[in-house]
């Protein structure tokens, strides 16, 4: 046994690949599979399946915050999974997004929604630029301490100032402004999608209770939920590209060894400020949907709490890997309203959810090329031990 272990190439025995599936490996097949996933993420809220519908919440209103949560996510994604900095206060990027918009639209003036909108992006960048100037040149957990600082500071001077509403908060956010007719009530909008009734099988369509096409008010979430899918695909897009180019391979080496990246050439500090004013920027576009979807703000919605809850989504889907964000943002607001039924007790079912999570799948539910790699590493290098001690 002995000399059969002995004869036998060191590399011959290798943990199983994965491969894609046959009818994957095709471009335009991936590409289909990326369209209908699209289509279907649109429908969702239209299709209703039984087992994901939430039977004590508004369905279309837990998906806006699904959607939202997932926005948020992958813009941290950038800070803490790309550029490998902790951020434990990006909830104050959050409310200056949300804020902006309640200024420029209601508290002091009155302007259209997708006209403030890039206003509060921008604005936001600003504010990351302006934090991270200074804090940036600190590393791990005094970066950490600083950023819990300045989720806290946001929330204190918009208690405070009352030219921001103060603990008041603003109110009468508008929403954004919708396409066609938009009367008071049930009606109006370009056109009515049935929704699927699930009680009779095979499923039929129920009309009297669809939703008027790009029609927004507090009746039906359903088309904030679309406005709020389309920024995070554009957000995907955006964050494909850059992380493909020099920028997306400066944060990697970065992240890996700043000290290494700097004798390279990499001016770590630059690309570390470009991170974080990216991550900001998107955490201002996911707090200007929940002003204008909520239609009313104030300092005790943005808690210290949520930023724990963003963190969260983004380690348990999988720092640095998208999708895994995304994944990680939309667990993180759906279960919470899944569990509804079991009222007190949802919150427990949450956390053991998420313990279990972290204990038995601590890279996140889908974890990025890097750490797939270094798995397989550690399992090839325990399988050679193992080979050396038979020897």
């Amino acid at each position: 046994m002995s000399t059969q272990a002995a004869t036998k190439p060191a590399g011959s025995r290798r943990p199983a690949q994965f491969a894609l599936p046959a009818f994957l490996r095709s471009r335009w097949a991936r590409l289909t599979m990326i369209v209908v996933g699209i289509l279907l993420a649109y429908g969702l809220p239209i299709l209703r399946p039984p087992v994901l519908t939430t039977t004590g919440s508004d369905f279309g209103g837990v998906m806006v915050e699904a959607a939202s949560y997932a926005l948020v996510a992958v813009g941290l994604n950038i800070v803490i999974g790309y550029a490998g900095l902790l951020d434990l206060g990006y909830v104050g990027f959050y409310a200056v997004g949300a804020y902006t918009t309640g200024v420029l639209t209601s508290e002091h003036w009155h302007w259209p929604f997708f006209l403030a909108l890039p206003l509060a992006i921008a604005a936001t960048m600003v504010t990351g630029v302006i934090l991270g100037a200074p804090t940036l040149r600190v590393r791990g957990d005094y970066l950490a301490i600083v950023t819990l600082g300045f989720g806290e500071i946001i929330r204190l001077v918009v208690t405070n100032v009352g030219w921001l509403g103060a603990a008041a908060g603003i109110k009468d956010i508008p929403p954004p402004p919708s396409v066609g007719p938009n009367p008071i009530g049930p009606t109006g909008g370009l056109f009515t999608i049935p929704r699927w009734n699930w009680d009779t099988f095979p499923p039929t369509f129920d009309s009297d209770h669809g939703t008027r096409f790009l029609k927004f008010g507090v009746l039906d979430a359903v088309p904030y939920y679309w406005v709020a899918l389309t920024a995070l695909v554009l957000v995907l897009i955006g964050d494909r590209l850059i992380k493909a180019s020099r920028v997306g391979r400066a944060w990697e080496a970065t992240r890996e060894d700043e000290d290494a990246a700097e004798l390279m050439g990499v001016s770590t500090f630059k690309y570390k400020l470009l991170a974080f004013a990216l991550g900001a920027a998107i955490g201002g576009l996911s707090g200007s949907l929940f002003a204008s979807r909520n239609g009313y703000i104030n300092p005790q919605t943005f808690q210290i709490v949520l930023s724990m809850l963003f963190v969260s989504a983004v380690i348990l889907g999988g720092a640095g890997n998208r999708w895994g964000a995304i994944a990680g943002g939309v667990l993180v607001a759906y279960l919470p309203e899944r569990f509804r039924s079991f009222s007190d007790w949802r919150y427990l079912v949450f956390g053991l959810s998420m313990m279990l999570l972290a204990i038995y799948r601590p890279q996140g539910l889908l974890p990025p090329r890097r750490t797939r790699r270094a798995m397989q590493a550690e399992e090839e290098i325990e399988e050679l031990e193992g080979t050396a001690n038979v020897v």
